[in-house]
């Protein structure tokens, strides 16, 4: 992949100012939340970003891309985490499934789906994780068989956030049970209109669904929406979860409870100095996602960055969820428009912070390893 222009820091500042201003401009229709990346759906919100070019942001303008950076890319979705929007609608796609056609897609697969994911108007699930295999992605069981030119995938996924919602899935299946796990995965897209679909709603402890269960009963899957090479998937999926681990959202999706917190600092030492040190975590945690952008700027795949910044990431979040347990003198309060449903959000998906993306003890495995000589 060539290497993407470099922008000046006065292009990043303007660039940041005009989502302020897109956020500003729709204060009124949502309520902000913690882990809204997740939780906050508005198709409309999506397609207002799309319009402003804010969506495939880094991708070629021929595929109707933004041909910026993955730094702006970094600027837009600080921002969107800062203000707690509805970005669950196009999060997935945007941040992804896109990357995985651009890098890996036949010319006409990235025709068919990257305008549309750009504009905001085609929206995906993530169907990798199996109660079978969790993090363990090789060990995925779900299977899909040649049916002449296309294919019929059977198998089910769990833990699929917004499948309920969405117009297509990426679905990493085995082709090839013959070898080792890590052989034999193919990566497809799917219609979740298709015939043989079930979705059935995962409901949360506070009565919200946005996680699924996904069943696939030989569904019908067209040939060409194979993204990359038929059994290849395992070495592509890895290179996405660099995307998938190392963006803002595993750092900043409670961010409005660290801005509560600074607002009730300073009332004895002891409440500035914790609030102190998140505020200091997380200025170091921001500078890795700065690397890791620029890393990708330039046509790498950062998958051990991407690891410790999700390790890194989630400890921070879960120890800012229960730091604000203590110190905001509030009743977590889920779902109300207030100080005490952010706190109540937060911690409620904190236990999921370990296991999103990838266990805390799966990514230790990686970091240690890539250490490892070769």
């Amino acid at each position: 992949m060539s290497q993407i222009r470099q922008e000046s820091p006065e292009q990043l500042a303007q660039l940041r100012t005009q989502v302020r201003a897109l956020i500003d401009g729709w204060r009124d229709r949502f309520t902000p939340r913690a882990d809204a990346w997740l939780r906050g759906y508005d198709r409309g919100f999506s397609q207002a970003l799309g319009e402003a070019g804010m969506l495939g942001i880094t991708w070629p303008e021929e595929v109707g891309g933004g041909g910026r950076s993955n730094r702006a890319r970094l600027v837009v979705t600080e921002e969107l985490l800062r203000a707690g929007a509805p970005v669950a609608a196009h999060w997935i796609a945007d941040r992804q499934i896109g990357p995985a056609i651009l890098r890996e897609g036949t010319p006409e697969l990235r025709q068919e789906f990257l305008p549309r994911i750009a504009a905001g108007d085609a929206t995906f699930c993530l169907c990798m994780s199996e109660t079978e295999a969790g993090s363990d992605l090789a060990a995925v069981r779900t299977r899909a068989v040649r049916d002449g030119d296309d294919w019929r995938i059977t198998g089910t996924k769990i833990w699929t956030s917004q499948a309920h919602r969405s117009e297509y899935a990426y679905v990493l299946a085995r082709t090839d049970a013959s070898g080792p796990k890590h052989e034999g995965l193919t990566e497809f897209i799917l219609d979740m209109g298709s015939d043989g679909v079930e979705v059935r709603p995962i409901i949360d402890l506070q009565g919200e669904h946005h996680f699924n269960e996904v069943v696939f009963d030989d569904v019908l899957v067209p040939g060409r929406w194979v993204i990359g090479e038929v059994g290849g998937g395992w070495t592509q999926v890895t290179e996405q979860l660099a995307f998938e681990r190392g963006g803002a959202e595993r750092v900043l999706s409670t961010y409005l409870v660290l801005e509560e917190l600074v607002k009730v600092a300073g009332r004895d030492g002891r409440d500035l100095e914790a609030v102190g040190r998140l505020i200091a975590r997380l200025l170091s945690l921001r500078q890795m996602l700065w690397s890791i952008a620029s890393a990708m700027d330039a046509g790498d795949a950062p998958i051990r960055q991407a690891a410790i910044v999700k390790r890194l990431g989630t400890t921070f979040e879960q120890e800012l969820a229960e730091t604000a347990r203590y110190l905001l003198g509030t009743v977590p309060t889920p779902l109300a428009t207030s100080v005490s449903g952010l706190l109540g959000d937060a911690l409620l998906a904190s236990p999921g912070f370990g296991i999103r993306g990838g266990t805390t003890e799966i990514l230790g495995t990686i970091i240690a390893r890539e250490e490892l000589p070769a």
